[in-house]
């Protein structure tokens, strides 16, 4: 792991036990890579290097999986992007649903660590149910209980 990553890594480990006391989790064979629940929606922190001198912190929640991705979901979730002010969703190569945000590492503070994460985590807890309800799968909370 580079300095870098190192450095960040350690404030988001800071800023996560200002926010949520112990109430998180810390990957301990990548210490870069943190996680914290919200509802049913389950937010990956992790710090990954950004060029040679920078990280960026990347904010992601698995929002919906195992759903048939149809033009229909594809054209809501679309739609859904148009209005954030904060993250986009987008589809991995399974075509599972997640919502991410990523900020710069070395430049961020508290305070936009703290709205970063408040937004992927109420919007994934908030919308997961509603896509849910139209298009089928499963939340992140569902797939844990699998």
């Amino acid at each position: 792991m580079s300095e870098v990553v190192s450095t960040v890594s350690e404030k988001v480990n800071s800023y996560l036990t200002k926010i949520h006391g112990e109430g998180y989790g810390r990957n301990s064979e990548a210490p870069n890579n943190f996680r914290i629940r919200n509802g049913s929606a389950i937010v990956n922190i992790s710090v990954q290097e950004w060029g040679d001198d920078e990280a960026a912190i990347l904010f992601r929640a698995w929002v919906i999986q195992k759903a048939e991705m149809t033009p229909d979901l594809m054209f809501y979730l679309l739609r859904k992007n148009e209005s954030m002010r904060f993250g986009a969703f987008g589809i991995d190569e399974v075509n599972d649903i997640f919502f991410e945000h990523s900020i710069v590492g070395s430049t961020c503070d508290l305070e936009e660590f703290r709205a970063s994460l408040k937004a992927v985590a109420v919007i994934s807890d908030g919308l997961d149910d509603e896509i849910q309800g139209q298009f089928g799968g499963l939340r992140a909370v569902d797939v844990g209980s699998e």
